[in-house]
């Protein structure tokens, strides 16, 4: 029996990531304690292929990048879920935030992402799992994951 994932807060953000890789769950772990942005992160992989409908995301879409889903249903993909949950932090994290949302600088972040996504199973933390949303995932994983602190 599988153990749904609490709901989003009311009003809060939703991150989700691949809870299949590694490298993006290291890089998910480490924003939580450095960054704090004010969302509930969750694997994509914790949700219903009709969860995700609902959510305006598709399980290809997931596999294939980070997304924000704000309270209001807007989706942002990649480069631009980065930014949206550094918005969100406190301290100085919104600067940078706010500076991966203007060009020339969102074009960086754009093609900085797309290497790092691209080479996920290359880098710390990265495994075999890694290279498969680059390889056509399936968008269904053999495993279901819950939250950290959930059974």
């Amino acid at each position: 029996m599988r153990t749904h994932p609490p709901a989003p807060a009311p009003g809060r953000p939703l991150l989700l990531f691949d809870g299949d890789c590694g490298f993006c769950t290291t890089a998910v772990r480490f924003g939580e304690r450095r960054v704090r942005p004010r969302c509930t992160s969750l694997p994509w992989q914790c949700a219903e292929p009709a969860e995700l409908a609902a959510l305006g995301v598709t399980p290809a879409r997931a596999a294939r990048e980070v997304l924000w889903v704000t309270p209001a249903g807007t989706v942002h993909g990649g480069a631009q879920a980065v930014a949206k949950a550094l918005l969100s932090a406190g301290g100085a994290w919104p600067v940078v935030g706010a500076s991966l949302t203007l060009p020339p600088l969102r074009w960086a972040a754009a093609g900085l992402y797309r290497l790092v996504a691209a080479n996920r199973h290359r880098l710390p933390g990265g495994t075999a799992a890694c290279a498969a949303g680059e390889a056509g995932h399936s968008g269904h994983s053999p495993t279901r994951h819950t939250p950290q602190g959930t059974p």
